[in-house]
């Protein structure tokens, strides 16, 4: 149990220090001479990439608060937050931006991630943004149980943002 408990703690800061340097490394291109057609309008902010990257950031960053309580924590509103968040929006989201994403690069690269953008963002930052997004996701399932609500609840939670974002 002790071991489960460590090993769940050291993979969620783990995970939250890697998104946190992902998204540090894409805010200190701020500036830089971007490709032509990129952050036109929205900036960043108008990627889904970029906000699941914020999503896992903030859903990790929050499991390993959750696992630094003292106590048993499992029904706590934090936990429970947590649970939600993952089951809801960052399970869905990441899987749903890697899958589309690599669906559309293989049909056309250029409808999603132009050539012209290897010479602003290298092959690392894509993969974390597109790739490595799939197996934290994954290895979260297998390191922590969830407890998830009801389907309809979060379907009408997940729409409400995926309609939110779509106004945008």
């Amino acid at each position: 149990m002790r071991m489960a408990l460590t090993l769940r703690r050291v993979y969620h800061i783990s995970a939250f220090s890697w998104y946190a340097f992902v998204v540090k490394s894409l805010a200190a291109k701020d500036g830089e001479e971007l490709p032509p057609g990129i952050f036109v309008y929205g900036g960043p902010w108008k990627y889904l990439t970029f906000l699941n990257l914020l999503l896992q950031m903030s859903f990790f960053g929050l499991a390993a608060v959750t696992d630094l309580q003292p106590g048993k924590n499992s029904e706590s509103p934090l936990a429970r937050c947590k649970d939600l968040l993952f089951s809801v929006f960052a399970f869905p989201v990441g899987m749903f931006v890697v899958a589309l994403f690599w669906t559309i690069f293989s049909y056309d690269r250029e409808l999603v991630y132009p050539a012209t953008i290897d010479t602003f963002f290298p092959p690392w930052i894509n993969h974390a943004m597109h790739t490595f997004v799939l197996p934290v996701i994954l290895g979260e399932v297998l390191v922590q149980p969830h407890v998830y609500p009801q389907t309809k609840h979060a379907l009408a939670m997940l729409g409400a943002v995926g309609v939110a974002y779509l106004c945008w």
